[in-house]
């Protein structure tokens, strides 16, 4: 299941937002909303999907909203992970970035983002696509499956544009392991670092001090500002 909210203008590119663990899609209504009064993001249609309901390990067994099962939080960088929920879940998004195409939208105007749990399936989806997308959001996220994504990703992913926001104070998903996720993501898979802040392709990385694992209003705001440059109105 999944939450739209149409664009203001005519429709002419769609982002597909993927919530954290608890969460709904209904999470990032505010941040679609707020992005469909400024007129240059006004053509774009936000899609916020559900994730299922399901056992979380890491909360002692607690069924909650969850995009695959957490084994046990702050297990670091490489850990063991639910490859299987990770690979239903690739499953899923691929079929809503699918039903886009399919209505007649070129992946080249859909973004995938995410945040936490969100943020990872963002990078597993988008890394392995078989369609090339405008470009990926990658907020307090860290890579999943690092043993076997150079293994499982596209041809042109090295040349999807990626934001990248990280707080510096996250006690989640700590801005070390989204560091190592970028380090690793440019010297091992080969996609190049953003030039600079302002540059729209390659792995922009940005970090945000004492910001915890949440999304600030300077965060959104960067993100918006990349998303003008990466989905332009035409």
């Amino acid at each position: 299941m999944s939450f739209t909210i149409p664009a203001v203008a005519k429709h002419t590119a769609t982002i597909i937002f993927i919530h954290g663990l608890g969460d709904t899609g209904f999470g990032w209504e505010g941040f679609a909303n707020n992005s469909n009064t400024d007129p240059a993001l006004q053509h774009i249609k936000w899609i916020l999907p559900h994730a299922p309901p399901r056992p979380v390990t890491a909360n002692k067994g607690a069924v909650m909203p969850s995009w695959f099962d957490i084994k046990a939080f702050r297990a670091g960088f490489s850990q063991d992970e639910d490859e299987k929920g990770m690979l239903e879940t690739v499953g899923l998004i691929q079929g809503l970035i699918q039903a886009e195409v399919d209505a007649g939208l070129d992946p080249g105007r859909i973004v995938l983002g995410g945040f936490s749990q969100g943020a990872a399936m963002t990078l597993l989806t988008g890394l392995t696509s078989p369609t090339k997308l405008a470009g990926l959001v990658v907020l307090s996220g860290r890579l999943p499956l690092k043993d076997k994504i150079k293994s499982m990703i596209s041809p042109h992913a090295t040349s999807v544009p990626i934001f990248w926001g990280h707080g510096e104070a996250d006690p989640l998903v700590a801005f070390e392991w989204g560091s190592a996720s970028r380090d690793f993501l440019i010297a091992e898979v080969g996609i190049p670092a953003a030039a600079s802040k302002e540059d729209p392709t390659g792995l922009n990385f940005n970090s945000y001090p004492r910001l915890v694992h949440s999304a600030s209003t300077e965060e959104l705001n960067d993100v918006r500002a990349w998303l003008k440059k990466i989905i332009p109105s035409n």
